[in-house]
C-alpha cells in the first residue's frame, strides 16, 4: 500500500443487527460456551463468579434454559465480556442491544473527545493516536501527524485522512512505513498480537478475522510472526527503530484505554502513545515543535 493508497475498504455493512447476529454464534449457549472457555473458567467457577448456580448455566449452556436480559448482562460482567460481544449474545437470545455504539463525534460523547483531545496535546512533542479496536485511524497529535507525512513522503501541509486509515496496514506494508522499520520482523509479531485478540473475540466471517488475514498475507508478514527472537536485549520494551533520510529514531509505545465506559465506540478506542528511546530520538522531535494542531 503506497502513500496514495491509505484508504482501507469500506465496511461491507457489519453494523447491523442481523448481520451481528449471523456473524459470530447462532444462538446464546454457543456464545456462552464460547466465553466461559476462552476466560478458561469451568462452569463450577462461573457459578461462583456470577452467584447463579451450576445447574442453571448447564441448562444454559445446553439450551434447556432460556436466559433472561438481566442474566445476560450478569453473565457478560463475569466473564468481562467486550460490550460489543455482550450485544451480540443480546441479539443471539432475542433482546435488543444494551450498548450504544455512538460516533466520537455525537454530542453525548463531547466529553470523551474533549478528554481525548487533552491526552494527544499533552503528550506533545512525541506522537499520539487514537485508534478503534481494528487500529483505524480516529485522531492524531501533530507529532503523529508530522511523523507519519514524513514516513509517506506526504506534503507537510496535507491533512491525514480523517477515515479510512488502518494504523497496522501502514506499519506493516512493506510499500508504506514498514520500509523504513528496521526492526519490522519484531515489531510485526506485537502488532499482530492486538488483532488476533479482536479475531479471537469475533469468531469466523468477522471484520477482525477479515483483517488479520490481509495482515498475514502481506510479504514476509507470516513467516517473521513464526520465527522466535533469538535475541535477548535486555531493554524493558521492544523498540521501534526507524531509519529514514539518515536519521534514525528509537522509540517505544504504550496503550491506554477508556476507563469503566458503557459506550461500544468508547470501550473499543485505543490512545497508542510514543516515546523516545534514547536522547537523540528525544531531541528529533523537540526540534520540531511546537507541534501542530491534534487531526
Amino acid at each position: 500500500m503506497g502513500a496514495a493508497q491509505m484508504v482501507a475498504e469500506p465496511d461491507s455493512g457489519a453494523g447491523s443487527e442481523q448481520g451481528a447476529r449471523h456473524r459470530y454464534f447462532n444462538d446464546f449457549a454457543a456464545a456462552l460456551r464460547y466465553w466461559r472457555d476462552k476466560r478458561g473458567y469451568s462452569q463450577l467457577r462461573l457459578s461462583a463468579e456470577s452467584h447463579i448456580s451450576q445447574r442453571h448455566i448447564s441448562f444454559l449452556e445446553s439450551g434447556r434454559s432460556q436466559p433472561s436480559r438481566e442474566l445476560i448482562l450478569k453473565l457478560g460482567t463475569a466473564l468481562d465480556i467486550p460490550l460489543r460481544q455482550r450485544n451480540v449474545m443480546l441479539l443471539a437470545a432475542g433482546f435488543a442491544p444494551a450498548y450504544q455504539e455512538r460516533k466520537l463525534s455525537d454530542p453525548e460523547l463531547a466529553a470523551v473527545k474533549q478528554a481525548l483531545d487533552f491526552m494527544l496535546a499533552q503528550q506533545a512533542p512525541y506522537p499520539a493516536l487514537v485508534v478503534d479496536r481494528l487500529w483505524n485511524l480516529v485522531m492524531s497529535n501533530g507529532p503523529a501527524a508530522m511523523m507519519i507525512r514524513w514516513l509517506l513522503d506526504l506534503p507537510e501541509t496535507q491533512p491525514l485522512p480523517r477515515e479510512g486509515v488502518n494504523v497496522l496496514k501502514l506499519m506493516l506494508d512493506p510499500q508504506a512505513i514498514r520500509k523504513h522499520l528496521l526492526n519490522w520482523q519484531d515489531v510485526s509479531a506485537d502488532l499482530l498480537h492486538w488483532i488476533q485478540r479482536e479475531a479471537m473475540s469475533d469468531g469466523p466471517g468477522s471484520e477482525a478475522i477479515a483483517l488479520l488475514e490481509q495482515l498475514v498475507a502481506l510479504p514476509g508478514i507470516k513467516a517473521a510472526t513464526q520465527m522466535p527472537n533469538l535475541d535477548t536485549r535486555v531493554l524493558p520494551f521492544l523498540p521501534m527503530t526507524i531509519r529514514k533520510d539518515g536519521v534514525e529514531l528509537n522509540l517505544f509505545t504504550s496503550i491506554a484505554t477508556m476507563g469503566t465506559p458503557h459506550d461500544v465506540t468508547v470501550h473499543e478506542l485505543r490512545i497508542e502513545s510514543f516515546f523516545p528511546a534514547d536522547a537523540a530520538t528525544a531531541a528529533w522531535f523537540k526540534a520540531r515543535a511546537p507541534a501542530a494542531p491534534a487531526e
